[in-house]
């Protein structure tokens, strides 16, 4: 094994990117590499091998170092035949390649000379295969730079490309360049990770597009564009395949019923036995990442007396290290009666190499129909403008004849043939959410809407509201409503809303008495309806409905945002004194202060996938702005043993690492999800012992694996919405999950976690339900430790979700919003929505953290709201009071002899005066609580 050591004494040495290096280091460099030089260019064109379109000379270091340099370091290629086996990376498995060692700063790694190889205004295509190896903790980052250099003036640096990289794990960076000018010197190299990192390289290659990007995109047509071969099948089945089923090519099925919608012939993907078989075709090669693309298909489903099934894209990717990784693109409720359309985008984050798009879904013995499946690169979305609204008149019920004036209905109609009558003796008061959002209001009239011969669920009392609707308004719903006698079950009622051919929730309740109960519920629409109505509807056919003071109101959502800013001053900021000393007092009176807030307390995070991390701009913005994060399907049974025995913990392991070396806490969902359609089916078939044992091994394998890592976990996922390991295993398992968990890693607080707790839309989520089960579990000795509310939002009203908070507050847990996210198609109105719930969040003084185009920029700048501030000069006591949020501050002080101090502290949680003693001398001795000093605020305590 031969060892390689070349200096290059560049400008890089300084740290700096524009200054000519000293010209006697030049001279130094240059005689050192001369004779190497002349024999690689004598040998270049026989070197190049039968590749004659690479760049790179020597590409797969078959020839050992020939035409390679290390800049600054020492390298070495490491063979099959040379015995020497660098950690895991065994060569006889993965090939020769090469070890840049001994390097001292970020900027040392492999360069080669390419300047006879080069032109200008052609773009080249660079993929390497990279590694790391040494003392690597979590991902870092390898570089491909161009540098260019002249006699005359100094040397500059053009980046290629960047890639993030775990320790010993092949993986591709991929880039473009194109030279506008060619300078005297091109000097292609890899750089980048920390010092003492050994750089691993397996192979380099650069190749010349057949165009210059710009003119090639400019001459891109809708044809040229479709990456998909052969995407109708009129050249039958060619570039198609099965996966691991069998494919057929038909002009008609079904005696002639079945016919294409488009062109001549369709495919079917028969002989399914799995529910992940169908039609594929291989598209290796033809995306690239960090781009979207948009699929389209066509399909229907055929056979096994299955008439509608979801059929989904899907895209396969494997790995340069081999991994697989499977993204979601796309599905769609298909059905045997004809053909449906459906789109999906898709980006690649990582380097792959394989790509294998396909269609997948049905039952087994259920046949998948396409007629056409295209992907193509998807067309850059404008954005969305902010939505005009004129006279929103916020807080005006839009409905007519509410209160029942003069004893009739007018404005109401029976929905079916029930009877609607006026009746006395209903509430005067607006219930609790309403009255939240509209404060002082006029009492209600007392009377109500009875509707009697109900022989539906659906009948009740209705009103056409089609012209009193406008776009991206969100709009509140509050009524009382009662059922009448004879009920012997819980009754659901529902104010609904019939928008066009679409059914809209307004709200919902679940009545088991005779008492008068709230609705409060909210709904926004984004297109123009040809016709709307109101209606409530909900108790079984036979039973009276009750209707009071029924009312839909636009609300203002920025005026909320203002309360809601007054009251996280009350309950998130404290009063805090520095106490300076160290300085003469003299020096120190009058001294000028500084305080900024570097961080704040309340955690924030985001939803990460594997696919993620290797798309080094998440991680950047991912770094920068969260400090907790959750894993979105990586730690799921499904993904951790999708096939009995056959464990995947390497994807958690690797978004672990990277969380973890970057001082991110991680949730960690789930252990177990109790809704039987995401259990695996190898689970489902299991009699009740083998059940119980596979729980138990669950249980022992991750939370020993991962004991200490994961800060939370939510133990049994959305229990209100299903029950499959309850009706398994009886009542006692999920008390013994929580049981068990706590005993393997007590250092873990265990959550509860279901959606719909906070919108007022679902009866089997409501607070009172949640906090059912909660104490249900707490009174068996389940060590719960915090409720999770997953925050999946549509149209957020304020004072319906701080109800919801204010009734789960009660029993003294944290709340964690755990998987938040907002769904308009305007990005302006998503920033709205996002906003609210933030501010919902850190104004309740029982919620512990808020989970997450104009919506990203929202929320980095509610972030940014966030952090107190404060200036001002030392009083006469040494002391600079202020008001502050809790978190992380640092504090420069300028004495009036200009000495400059700069220091850090925190502000911890609490209702007193925190006083901080500052030694400008020293360190920070002590921190204090103590009753408010004179011309100091009570801070108002209002946490539960």
């Amino acid at each position: 094994m031969k060892r390689f050591t070349v200096c290059c004494f560049s400008s890089r040495i300084q740290k700096s990117r524009n200054q000519n290096p000293d010209k006697k280091l030049r001279e130094t460099m240059e005689i050192s590499r001369k004779d190497n030089e002349e024999n690689n260019n004598n040998k270049a064109t026989s070197i190049i091998g039968s590749d004659q379109t690479n760049v790179i000379v020597n590409h797969d270091f078959s020839l050992g170092m020939h035409s390679w340099h290390p800049n600054c370091c020492e390298a070495y290629v490491v063979t099959a035949e040379s015995n020497v086996s660098h950690s895991v990376l065994d060569p006889s498995k993965c090939g020769s390649y090469v070890v840049v060692t001994n390097r001292k700063e970020t900027w040392q790694g492999l360069e080669q000379d390419i300047t006879s190889r080069v032109e200008t205004s052609c773009l080249y295509k660079v993929s390497a295969t990279v590694a790391v190896s040494g003392t690597v903790q979590g991902l870092v980052d390898v570089m491909a730079t161009l540098k260019l250099e002249n006699q005359e003036s100094p040397t500059d640096y053009q980046f290629i490309a960047k890639t993030c990289v775990f320790k010993e794990k092949w993986v591709r960076l991929e880039g473009m360049f194109s030279l506008p000018n060619l300078p005297e010197k091109v000097v292609f190299y890899l750089e980048g990770p920390s010092p003492g990192i050994d750089l691993l390289i397996q192979s380099v290659t650069i190749h010349r597009e057949s165009e210059p990007e710009l003119e090639r995109e400019e001459n891109v047509t809708a044809e040229d564009e479709n990456i998909v071969v052969n995407p109708n099948f009129e050249d039958g089945l060619n570039n198609w395949s099965g996966r691991s089923c069998k494919i057929v090519l038909h002009d008609s099925m079904a005696d002639g019923k079945i016919v294409p919608e488009y062109g001549k012939v369709f495919a079917s993907a028969t002989e399914r036995t799995q529910n992940w078989n169908g039609i594929q075709q291989d598209i290796t090669g033809k995306v690239q990442r960090k781009r979207v693309y948009e699929a389209t298909a066509v399909v229907r489903i055929y056979g096994n007396n299955v008439t509608n099934a979801t059929i989904q894209a899907t895209l396969w990717v494997q790995n340069p290290n081999q991994r697989d990784q499977y993204i979601g693109i796309s599905g769609v409720q298909a059905t045997d009666k004809e053909w449906i359309q459906f789109k999906g985008k898709f980006l690649l984050n990582g380097s792959a190499s394989r790509v294998v798009i396909y269609l997948e879904g049905p039952p087994p013995g259920t046949d998948i129909l396409v007629n056409s499946l295209t992907v193509k690169h998807a067309e850059q979305t404008p954005p969305s403008p902010p939505p005009l609204i004129e006279n929103p008149a916020f807080g005006v019920n839009i409905l007519t004849n509410s209160q029942l004036s003069d004893d009739t209905t007018n404005g109401w109609f029976p929905l079916g043939n029930c009877t609607l009558s006026v009746a006395q003796g209903s509430p005067r008061i607006l219930p609790p959410m309403a009255r939240d959002s509209l404060g002082a209001h006029e009492p209600l009239s007392g009377r109500y809407i009875l509707a009697t011969n109900r022989t539906q669920t659906w009948m009740g009392p209705a009103q056409v509201i089609t012209d009193k609707l406008k776009l991206f308004l969100t709009y509140q719903v509050s009524v009382w409503v009662k059922v009448g006698s004879g009920i012997n079950s819980p009754q659901n009622v529902n104010v609904a809303l019939g928008i066009d051919s679409q059914w809209v929730n307004g709200g919902q309740v679940e009545i088991n008495d005779d008492r008068w109960h709230e609705i409060g519920g909210s709904f926004r629409i984004e297109k123009i309806p040809s016709k709307a109505l109101v209606y409530v509807q909900g108790p079984s056919s036979g039973i009276d409905l009750m209707v009071a003071g029924l009312q839909i109101f636009p609300v203002d959502r920025f005026t909320r945002i203002k309360h809601l800013k007054r009251r996280c001053d009350k309950i998130r900021k404290r009063d805090v004194i520095l106490k300076f000393s160290g300085v003469d007092s003299s020096k120190l009176s009058g001294a000028m202060v500084r305080v900024r807030q570097i961080r704040n307390s309340f955690p924030v995070g985001t939803c990460i996938s594997r696919s993620n991390i290797d798309n080094e701009d998440f991680v950047d913005f991912f770094l920068k702005n969260f400090n907790w994060a959750v894993f979105a399907n990586e730690l799921k049974w499904y993904w951790t043993e999708p096939e009995q025995g056959k464990l995947n913990y390497q994807d958690a392991d690797d978004m672990l690492n990277l969380c973890s070396s970057n001082n991110i806490e991680t949730r960690g969902h789930c252990i177990f999800w109790e809704v039987q359609a995401t259990v695996q089916q190898w689970i489902q078939n299991m009699n009740q012992t083998d059940l119980n044992n596979v729980v138990q091994n669950r249980l022992t394998d991750l939370l020993n694996r991962y004991k200490g890592k994961f800060k939370h976990y939510d133990v049994n996922n959305e229990m209100l919405h299903g029950s499959f390991y309850q009706d398994k295993l009886g009542k006692d398992i999920r008390v013994n999950m929580f049981k068990t968990a706590h005993q393997l890693d007590p250092s873990a607080t265990l959550f509860v976690n279901d959606y719909h707790v906070e919108d007022g839309c679902d009866p089997k989520s409501c607070p009172e339900k949640y906090m059912e089960l909660i104490l249900d579990l707490q009174e068996k000795g389940g060590p719960v430790g915090g409720i999770g509310i997953q925050g999946h939002i549509d149209s957020p009203v304020g004072p319906i979700v701080c109800s919801a908070l204010d009734k789960l507050g009660i029993l003294g847990l944290p709340i964690w919003f755990t998987e938040m996210d907002v769904s308009s198609v305007n990005e302006h109105i998503r920033a709205d929505d996002l906003e609210v719930m933030m501010w919902e969040a850190f104004g309740h003084p029982a919620v512990e953290e808020g989970d997450v185009n104009e919506a990203g920029k929202r929320l980095l700048a509610v972030k940014k709201n966030w952090l107190s501030h404060a200036n001002g000069h030392v009083d006469q006591d040494g002391a600079f009071p202020f008001r502050g949020y809790n978190g992380n501050y640092a504090v420069e002080v300028i004495t009036t002899s200009s000495q400059k101090v700069l220091k850090t502290f925190v502000v911890e949680t609490g209702d007193l005066a925190q006083v901080i003693n500052v030694d400008l001398q020293g360190n920070w001795f002590s921190t204090v609580a103590c009753p408010l000093v004179a011309g100091l605020q009570p801070c108002l305590g209002l946490g539960v």
